[in-house]
C-alpha cells in the first residue's frame, strides 16, 4: 500500500521530465527526477553541434518559461536549448538527482513500486513516469556484410560536425530531417551520397510568409491524433526553406535507392554496382529507452502497452515523450508539457481511486491548446 508521503519518481530529467515535475508539483503530488546525466537537460548536449530547432522560439517552450531573447522567431541551437533546460530545471522546487540511472523497477505488493538504482538505491514509489526518452537507444540497422565493412559506421546520434570527413566518401542513411541536414552540412567538405528507400519528400518551412508551426498552432493541427496524421500525411517530410531540395537537383546531394549490402571497402547498391565508400551514418531513428520497466512485463518488443501515455498494465505507471504519443507534437518541447499535464491527472486520480476512466481510449482532443 501507498502512503501519501511516497514520491513520484521520474525517470529522465530531459525536457519530458522536466515537464512532468512542473505537472506532478501543480497535482499536488511530491515528484523525486533521476537523471542519469551529469545535469537536467537531457540528451540536448551530445546532439550534433549545428542541430537547430525546426520550430520558432515562441512555439518551443515547455510550461510556466518561454525562451528568453528578442526574437521569438529565431530558430534555437541545441546549445541555447541547453541553456534553457537549465533555467527551467532551476525554476522548479522538485528533488532532481543527476548522476543516477535507473536499472530495474518492481512492482511492490500492495501497490506502487520499487525503483532500483545503480548507486544501490532503493527508491520506494507511489508512481513512476518513464520520461527516458530514446536518444540512447538509437536504432541501427544491420544490412548483410556490415560485420565485413572496413570503413567508419556509426549513428547520427554519434556524430557531432563535419570537419573529421574532410575528403572522404561518405554514405548518408535516411530521408528524415536529421539525414538531410546532416548530409547537407557534409556536402562542402566530402563526397555525399544519400541511400533512402523512397524519394525525399519536402515541407515549406514557411507558408505565406510564416513558420509552418505558426500554421500548426492556429489551426490545431498539431493536437491531431496518430491516427488522422496517417491518413494526412504518407511519408516522412523534410522542413525545408528550399535550400536542401535545391541541394538535390543542383547535384551537391545525391540520393540513391537503399543499397542493399556492404563490402569490405564499400556498399553494392540496388542496381548492382558497387561503390567504395570512407563512412556510412545511419539516420534511422530511435526506439523508446526502456530496459528498466523489463521486470514489469510491460513491455512488447521494447515498446511500452499504453494508451495516450497512461500504462494499460500497470495503474500508477504513465509515460511521456514517446512519439506521437498522443499527438504530433508529443516528443517536442512545444507539446510534451500537454502529454505531461494529461498523464500526471492521470496518476493524480490513481491516487485517489479514480483511474479507471484514464485507461479508456481517447475520444477528441480539442481544436486548441
Amino acid at each position: 500500500m501507498t502512503t501519501p508521503k511516497e514520491p513520484v519518481v521520474i525517470v529522465g530529467g530531459g525536457q519530458s521530465g522536466l515537464a512532468a515535475a512542473r505537472a506532478t508539483l501543480s497535482a499536488g503530488l511530491r515528484p523525486v527526477v533521476l537523471e542519469a546525466g551529469a545535469e537536467p537537460v537531457g540528451s540536448w548536449p551530445d546532439y550534433y553541434d549545428s542541430l537547430t530547432l525546426f520550430s520558432p522560439a515562441r512555439y518551443s517552450s515547455l510550461p510556466g518559461m518561454a525562451f528568453e531573447g528578442a526574437d521569438p522567431d529565431r530558430y534555437p541551437a541545441r546549445d541555447d536549448v541547453v541553456a534553457y533546460l537549465r533555467r527551467y530545471s532551476a525554476s522548479i522546487d522538485a528533488e532532481i538527482r543527476t548522476g543516477t540511472r535507473v536499472t530495474a523497477v518492481h512492482p511492490r505488493p500492495g501497490g506502487g513500486y520499487l525503483v532500483h538504482t545503480d548507486s544501490g538505491d532503493n527508491i520506494t514509489a507511489a508512481g513512476v513516469v518513464a520520461a527516458s526518452g530514446s536518444f540512447g537507444n538509437p536504432h541501427l540497422p544491420v544490412p548483410p556484410g556490415r560485420d565485413t565493412y572496413a570503413g567508419e559506421v556509426r549513428h547520427v546520434a554519434h556524430y557531432r560536425r563535419p570537419e573529421p570527413y574532410a575528403g572522404k566518401r561518405v554514405l548518408v542513411v535516411g530521408a528524415g530531417n536529421s539525414a538531410v541536414q546532416v548530409a547537407y552540412e557534409l556536402a562542402p567538405h566530402a563526397r555525399v551520397i544519400l541511400a533512402t528507400r523512397s524519394p525525399i519528400q519536402f515541407m515549406p518551412q514557411r507558408i505565406r510568409g510564416r513558420d509552418l508551426h505558426h500554421w500548426l498552432h492556429v489551426t490545431g493541427a498539431d493536437l491531431l491524433p496518430r491516427a488522422v496524421l496517417n491518413r494526412l500525411i504518407r511519408h516522412a517530410a523534410v522542413l525545408d526553406t528550399g535550400v536542401y531540395r535545391d541541394a538535390i537537383a543542383s547535384g551537391l546531394l545525391v540520393r540513391r535507392e537503399m543499397f542493399t549490402a556492404f563490402t569490405v571497402r564499400g556498399v553494392i547498391w540496388a542496381d548492382g554496382t558497387d561503390e567504395p565508400v570512407d563512412a556510412v551514418i545511419f539516420a534511422t531513428g530511435y526506439r523508446p529507452h526502456l530496459d528498466y520497466l523489463t521486470p514489469l512485463g510491460t513491455l512488447v518488443d521494447g515498446m511500452p502497452r499504453h494508451v495516450g501515455g497512461v500504462s494499460t498494465t500497470h495503474q500508477g505507471l504513465v509515460h511521456l515523450g514517446l512519439e506521437f504519443q498522443r499527438s504530433f507534437s508529443s516528443n517536442t518541447l512545444r507539446g510534451v508539457g500537454r502529454d505531461a499535464a494529461h498523464v500526471v491527472a492521470a496518476l493524480a486520480a490513481h491516487r485517489s481511486g479514480r483511474s479507471r476512466r484514464w485507461l479508456q481510449p481517447m475520444k477528441r482532443l480539442p481544436v486548441r491548446p
